[in-house]
């Protein structure tokens, strides 16, 4: 029997490597002869770094970038096993945990680490770059990247715009001539989850501006300035992409992801199955088991329990899910290739007590789902 394990991480207890060793624990118990394969997931946000390097044997490096505030801050990235293949969270570099509340402002924040972090993967010779860009703080287009991979964004006096979206109504030109020449040899995948054009009212600075602390004033001014470099840009590049669906996400940068570098937005949990050749794996599978912490109506929207359940159901491979809560609005999961849900955690317990033996509880559920399949294939000679 082969049995592919490929859960996310459990938020605040449990890498994904972590559940996917203690559902191995509990499997083995009963069916100590199968085959099992261990592939840790990640839908393109928190965690997927560390899922793909744990799937790949690969490793991270701790890089210190820009942070959002033009402060020095302490981000990584990954490498994948095969040394060629780099993974980025920007929110790692950029993200909005990264500012106080008191001082969120989009006006100011600038991926300019994110692209930092860019360089210093090529440095370490990725010829393959994977980016998720949820969690971010910032609203800039992505101009902070594009300035920190050798472009320029220049005032009408040729000197450098500053930071952040509020310094985009400055910017009269574009200068690419320099940009890291290693780009134009690079595959470039964009984990991004959300279809928002760059401007409007379904944009990056209506939609996800105040969140990122701004104000109705400043999504006015975040929206124009967005428009405006767009505007000099597809002038410069002879190029259109504003309304391309994920053009708006993480405060533009997928929008200059794609005007400049060329990049493909993808779902995250599509880029992650493909790099660690899920399809593969699973076609001679007899079982797949998924999870993340919690599975509700919303797992259906791009989560990696779905992602992996229809990538399953591709070969007719049966699918459980295993979470720490399962909800009462969780049955939509079952119109999307889930077979079967269970809940770890045993009754009413403190959330303190369910991360803190989040470990002990996975096994002791993987075990009594292996024994239930192990008294159906007795009691009805399956």
């Amino acid at each position: 029997m082969k049995i592919i394990i490929a859960p996310d991480s459990f938020k605040e207890s449990l890498s994904a490597l972590e559940a996917a060793d203690a559902i191995e624990r509990g499997f083995q118990s009963v069916f100590p002869a199968a085959d099992y394969r261990k592939l840790p997931m990640a839908d393109g946000g928190e965690g997927t770094v560390q899922s793909l390097v744990d799937a790949t044997n690969g490793w991270i490096k701790e890089q210190v970038v820009t942070g959002p505030l033009g402060e020095p801050v302490k981000a990584f990235f990954g490498m994948m096993g095969d040394g060629k293949t780099a993974v980025i969270e920007m929110a790692a570099a950029s993200g909005l945990h990264l500012v106080p509340v008191e001082r969120r402002n989009p006006l100011v924040t600038t991926t300019k680490g994110t692209g930092e972090l860019m360089a210093a993967a090529l440095d370490a010779g990725a010829e393959h770059l994977m980016i998720g860009i949820g969690g971010s703080a910032t609203n800039d287009g992505g101009a902070g990247v594009i300035q920190a991979l050798g472009g320029r964004l220049l005032n009408k006096s040729g000197r450098e715009i500053g930071p952040g979206g509020g310094a985009l109504s400055q910017l009269a030109s574009l200068d690419i001539s320099e940009l890291d020449p290693r780009l134009e040899n690079v595959k470039l995948e964009v984990a991004c989850d959300v279809d928002n054009p760059l401007t409007g009212p379904k944009g990056a600075a209506a939609v996800f501006g105040p969140q990122k602390g701004a104000t109705e004033n400043m999504v006015v001014t975040l929206d124009q300035n967005l428009a405006h470099f767009a505007d000099v840009a597809e002038k410069a590049l002879g190029t259109t992409s504003r309304e391309i669906k994920g053009a708006g996400a993480a405060g533009g940068l997928g929008w200059s992801l794609l005007a400049f570098l060329d990049a493909d937005l993808k779902r995250g949990i599509d880029i992650v199955l493909e790099a660690v050749d899920f399809e593969d794996a699973v076609q001679d599978a007899d079982l797949v088991i998924t999870g993340e912490g919690r599975i509700d109506s919303q797992t259906i929207y791009g989560k990696t329990p779905i992602g992996v359940a229809k990538a399953a159901k591709s070969y007719d491979v049966p699918v459980i899910g295993i979470a720490g809560s399962v909800s009462r609005d969780s049955d939509a999961v079952y119109q999307h290739g889930i077979d079967a849900l269970f809940s770890i955690v045993p009754g009413a317990v403190p959330l303190e007590d369910a991360f803190e033996h989040a470990a002990e509880y996975m096994e002791r559920t993987a075990r009594d789902i292996a024994a239930s399949i192990k008294l159906a294939k007795t009691m009805f000679l399956i």
